[in-house]
């Protein structure tokens, strides 16, 4: 039954914006709201939508509604403490007092996100915690500002101008913050750390907040945080300090924000728990609304890393049940077309020109290859992945049964990948023993 008697009525025919992987409508008869329509469609390595995943728009919206109901719920936080412990250990808000004092106000109060809930594909009523007895690939959010920083020419580089952030109180910070709770072999802070000196890599592992030099699969003792730009051509790393100028915020809203992204990483880690996954890192956006910060974008399947340990004759290999999997994908099977995507990023950065129009001209040219498509016998077994997470999502697999169904499609991704030509590319990523 629905919580709700409203019914969203919004505009089709125009979209408010239309993107790779998801179209937003305006909300006829309420200004303030959007309806995200989650599409099938899937971008890589920042290339824009090349793929589609049949099921993958409810899986994802549906995935995301649990979340974001999670999190601003008090009940969910009542009992995450004692979950945490025993992950992380007895001690571990001794060690992180911050992270225990906001603990305590959001277990009062849940987690403030842009999410109103999903709206059902047949009768469009709104469903703000509850499911309709479809799942559908749209929901309803609430909506920021968004601005964008200014590109300014300095000699023969760029840099970028974010003046306009600051003086606003409404509006999506533009970061993108990744929680790590351990790290993957495609993990952005790996290659950064691999491309370092010696004493470059020491002063980064200070930044982290890590011990010990990273490796592949590694976990960490408590989960880490780290920081990107959101609204430059192309995603950039930074440090905590440079992120702080960014974001427009001062300083306790933006540390604020940083305990706050770390605690909904907890909840989202027990909700893969209970599906017999392991999440290794997911990333967040937050928008300032006066001095509240509240959680938005379109947190889905495919921007977090979560896992199976799939055992096959002997050795272990990690499985991938979010797009890491479609990565990997291009990087073994198509490595000439991947080759190329990375040559037009470097070519790019020197001139400040978006990578995917010289890769285009280089396509257009006979320079760099086509855009690959997808085997169909590779599709499927993603197509089977995001079945399985819609069960759980609706409740219609359990115990050690519904385990099984996750380890036999993880079973069939490792058997295709050991088939390609590329197999011991496959095994150096994704083998742990």
């Amino acid at each position: 039954m629905s919580e709700s008697s409203r019914t969203v009525k919004f505009d089709r025919v125009n979209p408010y914006y239309k993107g790779s992987v998801q179209n937003l409508y305006s909300v006829i008869d309420d200004p303030g709201s959007l309806v995200s329509e989650t599409s099938m469609g899937g971008s890589v390595f920042d290339v824009g939508t090349i793929f589609e995943i049949k099921g993958s728009d409810t899986a994802r919206a549906g995935f995301r509604h649990l979340v974001y109901t999670s999190l601003m719920d008090v009940n969910e936080w009542a009992d995450i403490e004692p979950y945490i412990k025993a992950h992380w250990g007895e001690d571990y808000f001794q060690n992180e007092e911050i992270i225990k004092q906001t603990l305590e106000k959001v277990k009062k109060t849940g987690l403030k996100t842009h999410h109103q809930g999903m709206i059902g594909p047949d009768d469009e009523k709104l469903y703000p915690s509850s499911f309709p007895e479809m799942l559908s690939n749209l929901t309803m959010i609430k909506k920021y500002n968004i601005y964008k920083p200014e590109p300014v020419t300095f000699m023969k580089s760029h840099f970028y101008d974010y003046e306009k952030f600051y003086g606003n109180d409404q509006f999506v910070i533009p970061l993108e913050q990744i929680v790590r709770f351990g790290v993957t072999s495609g993990s952005s802070i790996l290659r950064k750390y691999k491309a370092l000196s010696d004493s470059g890599k020491q002063a980064y592992l200070r930044e982290l907040g890590v011990d010990n030099e990273l490796v592949p699969w590694q976990t960490f003792e408590s989960p880490l945080i780290d920081l990107t730009t959101k609204y430059e051509p192309e995603d950039r790393n930074i440090s905590r300090q440079e992120a702080l100028l960014v974001s427009g915020i001062g300083g306790d809203l933006f540390s604020e924000s940083l305990v706050r992204a770390i605690l909904a990483s907890f909840m989202v880690h027990r909700i893969f728990d209970r599906m017999g996954l392991n999440l290794w890192d997911l990333k967040w956006e937050i928008a300032r609304d006066g001095q509240d910060l509240v959680f938005v974008d379109t947190l889905d399947t495919d921007s977090v890393r979560a896992t199976l340990n799939c055992e096959v004759e002997g050795h272990n290999y990690i499985v991938n049940f979010n797009k890491q999997a479609m990565r990997d994908y291009y990087i073994i099977v198509h490595d000439d077309w991947y080759a190329a995507v990375n040559k037009t990023k470097k070519e790019a950065a020197q001139s400040g020109e978006n990578f995917t129009e010289i890769l285009k001209r280089g396509q257009a040219e006979g320079l760099y290859p086509e855009t690959p498509v997808v085997d169909e016998a590779f599709m499927k077994i993603q197509e089977d992945k995001y079945l399985v997470i819609k069960n759980f999502i609706t409740e219609k697999g359990s115990g050690e049964g519904y385990k099984q169904e996750v380890a036999d499609v993880a079973r069939r991704e490792v058997d295709y990948f050991l088939n390609t030509r590329n197999k011991e590319l496959y095994k150096k990523l994704n083998a742990i023993d």
